[in-house]
């Protein structure tokens, strides 16, 4: 995967939700699934840090983010939902794909680098059209990982 952060396969998943706490509670717990961490402790990272102002940047995309310690790489993890939630997003708009990340907790520019790596990723309107339509999580985790070993090479 990117020498930015990880994303496995398994942390690639279509979810249901109808809020923006449930969102993040099942964040967490495909952070806590996957990459072994403490699903609580997931939990509320993000959501101190969803305090600070909303990571729903709009283009119905939110990108849930925190730095935690006892990581030794940033890991993340992609939701595609089942129908879209609001979510405080900055154009007001409600948002259907969320992509997770976490960041040791003293990698600063790391963390601000794989933040922007996914921006721009999710910015791409054929990219969030074919994440939004892929068959099934197989399908969208081939797209992520192909964007993201491209712009790593």
């Amino acid at each position: 995967m990117s020498g930015l952060f990880a994303l496995l396969p398994e942390a690639v998943t279509t979810v249901t939700a109808d809020s923006k706490d449930i969102i993040l509670d099942r964040l967490a717990g495909q952070f806590a699934q996957v990459y072994g961490l403490d699903h609580q402790a997931v939990l509320a990272r993000v959501t101190e840090r969803e305090r600070l102002g909303s990571t729903g940047f709009g283009r119905r995309i939110a990108i849930p983010h925190a730095r935690m310690a006892g990581l030794t790489r940033p890991v993340a993890a992609f939701m595609r939902l089942e129908s879209p939630v609001e979510f405080d997003s900055a154009d007001g708009m409600p948002v259907d794909l969320v992509f997770g990340l976490l960041s040791p907790e003293g990698a600063g520019a790391t963390h601000l680098h794989a933040l922007a790596a996914i921006s721009r990723m999710m910015r791409d309107e054929r990219m969030r059209e074919a994440l939004l339509t892929a068959p099934g999580p197989e399908a969208v985790y081939g797209l992520l990982s192909n964007v993201i070993d491209r712009d790593a090479a």
